[in-house]
């Protein structure tokens, strides 16, 4: 948050340990053991770190250096971060990498809390997570939604809540194994989403006819 735009797709390539967090000013630098992904991340770098985009600082073999400002350390789950914690990690969107998620920017819109876990048919997993006002008018069923950086399909959406079937494979492969019921998570939503809704609050001084179904299908949104 707070710096150039980098793509994402939700797709994590690794989980991190992170091995130190100590005070950064008013936020906190992490060390993160970031394995194979260190052969190919460069000091200067962007990896999204539970889903929200920071830039590696320093390097050591394995160990990457992160810095959080105070926005980002109130904003997500960054700031319970702890020696030993596990973290979702996908390096920045380079020209010609595939995108297998949804487009994501890095930038954690709030955090959710994890209401149930229940299992579902061979394995899977029916996450269910409290949906705060901020985002709720931009979370819709068999849309996209990111949670700690993972790109989901969100399954249903209520007032207040929404949920995601996790595969077998995203949940023994990301942190989402490792979470309990009152467990905060990130939460981004649908870049697309995010535009859509803008333009149905503001409209466009170039379409004077206002929002409609013709100018919605010439974006792109419908």
């Amino acid at each position: 948050m707070g710096k150039e735009h980098r793509l994402f797709t939700g797709l994590v390539r690794s989980v991190g340990t992170v091995k130190d967090v100590a005070p950064f000013g008013n936020g906190r630098r992490f060390q993160i053991d970031i394995g194979d992904l260190a052969a190919t991340s460069d000091i200067g770098q962007s990896i999204a770190v539970n889903g929200s985009c920071l830039t590696v600082t320093r390097k050591n073999g394995t160990i990457a250096s992160f810095d959080a400002v105070s926005e980002t350390v109130s904003r997500t789950n960054l700031g319970r971060l702890r020696a030993g914690s596990r973290v979702n990690l996908e390096p920045a969107l380079k020209a010609g990498d595939a995108l297998d998620g949804h487009i994501m920017l890095g930038h954690v819109d709030v955090m959710g809390t994890v209401r149930s876990i229940a299992v579902s048919g061979s394995d899977s997993r029916i996450l269910t997570i409290n949906l705060p006002e901020i985002i709720r008018h931009l979370v819709a069923e068999k849309g996209s939604v990111a949670i700690d950086g993972i790109s989901l399909t969100v399954a249903a959406a209520g007032d207040d809540y929404f949920t995601v079937s996790v595969i077998p494979h995203t949940w023994d492969n990301t942190t989402l194994g490792n979470l309990s019921e009152g467990d905060g998570v990130n939460l981004e939503a649908d870049v697309m989403a995010r535009y859509a809704a803008r333009i149905l609050q503001y409209g466009s001084s170039a379409e004077p006819e206002g929002v409609t179904e013709d100018l919605l299908r010439r974006n792109g949104f419908v």
